[in-house]
């Protein structure tokens, strides 16, 4: 092994590490490098996260250990699962079902506001059962969105999202462009993720980003005023409140109000498609 590889930790293609076979890498941050693997005892090709080598210590798996535990009954069809943790030649590696693409990537591509409409439910369906259970993502973002075929999509790194920025940053946790600002200060609650969909339902919807100091009316509200119900940009107004007392409480608040209104905007846009026809 070349020095140059010891000293980036980075794994090779083909590289053996325990039963799992790299095939290629899938993306990386500052915590860890994810990889798409052949798991050589299954037989299925699952997506491993591996964290740093200087992120591998004591401190760090116990407070993963911690994490993980608390995720644990977190079972629900939009969270994506951990099929295996484990420490192979002094990594840890954590191992995951394999999807086809994040919604990073898919929004790089048209969607159809049915379509944009489904993932932004399920996204909030994962999220709500979370919060039933009292657990914060602190790290909700396209790149921890993966979608897996006929739309379907998995929420991410619950519970690593927060050992990872933890570690990383060692303050707030979070990525910043999608992070709630009382939880930049060190103060994640349930509205901080309510923020997060807040801006990922913007951008699905418009197009675009709004970006701090999040004024009123934000970068692609004319786009949206053409073909959205208001009551609907009113709740994502509210969910991307500077002030966390004016969001919704939770993912849970946030869907209820959702459902009420995604077929009244759904008919509305038919509507004034049908008009400008």
């Amino acid at each position: 092994m070349s020095s140059d590889f010891k000293a980036s930790g980075e794994l090779r293609i083909r590289q053996k590490l325990g039963k799992y076979r790299i095939e290629r890498r899938l993306g990386a941050g500052g915590f860890a490098i994810v990889y798409q693997a052949m798991d050589t005892v299954q037989g299925i090709r699952v997506a491993i996260k591996v964290p740093h080598a200087r992120y591998t210590t004591e401190t760090v798996l116990a407070e993963f250990r911690k994490e993980i535990r608390a995720t644990s009954a977190l079972e629900h069809e939009n969270i994506l699962p951990i099929k295996d943790a484990s420490i192979i030649e002094d990594r840890l590696v954590v191992a995951f079902p394999l999807g086809e693409e994040t919604l990073l990537q898919r929004m790089r591509r048209r969607l159809s506001l049915e379509t944009a409409f489904d993932l932004a439910e399920q996204i909030l369906k994962a999220t709500a059962e979370a919060h039933k259970h009292h657990v914060i993502h602190c790290d909700i973002k396209p790149e921890n969105v993966i979608l897996f075929s006929g739309n379907r999509i998995r929420l991410a790194d619950f519970g690593i999202a927060k050992v990872s920025q933890k570690t990383v940053k060692g303050g707030g946790t979070g990525t910043v462009g999608y992070m709630a600002p009382e939880q930049a200060m060190g103060k994640p609650s349930f509205r901080s993720d309510v923020f997060s969909i807040g801006l990922i339902l913007w951008r699905l919807l418009s197009g675009e980003w709004p970006e701090w100091p999040f004024e009123w009316p934000a970068k692609g509200y004319p786009k949206l005023r053409g073909r959205i119900h208001p009551d609907f940009i009113d709740l994502m107004r509210r969910a991307i409140e500077v002030n966390p007392r004016h969001r919704y409480r939770d993912a849970q608040q946030m869907l209820a109000v959702f459902l009420s209104l995604k077929y009244r905007t759904l008919r509305h846009a038919k509507s004034r498609r049908r008009s400008a026809a």
